[in-house]
């Protein structure tokens, strides 16, 4: 797992790209459907939500990440132009240019963890849900709750806890690199 100092070291190092990065499978700087397809089945979701989650993020980030070019019917995600694809509604651990904000994520756990301090419930995940959103802002709500949604549904620990450390693992990306070698590990058995 990541520690804060890890996250905290280089602020102007783009936690985001890496965030986004696990899903460019062969390293091209770009990332197509099928390898968010892949990437999510590598992390041991199934064919159903890893088909979804690969048409509505790319169709939602494509051409946001690619300002001034024709649309491509291939979707592709340029992960150096990635923080100007950051929705609305959201927590503001990553600022606009894609850096960690330390004091954002503790924010999360300060304002919205009361029934244990470094993890969240899925009652509290609704709470912080509800809180970040932005009038009208839609998208971002929709968003938002599809994002958290799914860490707390594959995250979760056995009483219903999305512990902190998790949290700051997707932040930096080195969550889906765990997840993907337990995975892994599990398939091979």
């Amino acid at each position: 797992m990541a520690t804060s100092s890890s996250l905290t070291n280089n602020q102007d190092e783009n936690v985001l790209q890496k965030h986004v990065a696990f899903f460019d499978r062969n390293h091209d700087g770009i990332v197509y459907p099928w390898e968010t397809f892949q990437g999510f089945r590598a992390i041991g979701c199934g064919i159903l939500l890893s088909s979804v989650a690969c048409i509505f993020i790319n169709l939602g980030l494509s051409q946001k990440t690619r300002p001034g070019k024709f649309p491509s019917i291939f979707l592709p995600i340029e992960i150096k132009n990635i923080e100007k694809a950051k929705h609305g509604s959201d927590s503001g651990v990553y600022d606009s240019q894609g850096r960690f904000v330390p004091s954002k994520f503790e924010e999360i756990f300060i304002k919205h963890a009361k029934k244990n301090p470094d993890a969240l419930t899925s009652d509290e995940l609704m709470g912080l849900l509800k809180s970040n959103r932005e009038p009208k802002d839609y998208k971002g709500w929709f968003a938002s709750y599809t994002e958290w949604k799914i860490l707390y549904v594959l995250c979760k620990d056995k009483n219903g806890l999305l512990h902190k450390e998790t949290v700051r693992a997707v932040y930096d990306g080195s969550l889906f690199e765990q997840m993907e070698k337990e995975h892994s590990e599990k398939k091979n058995k």
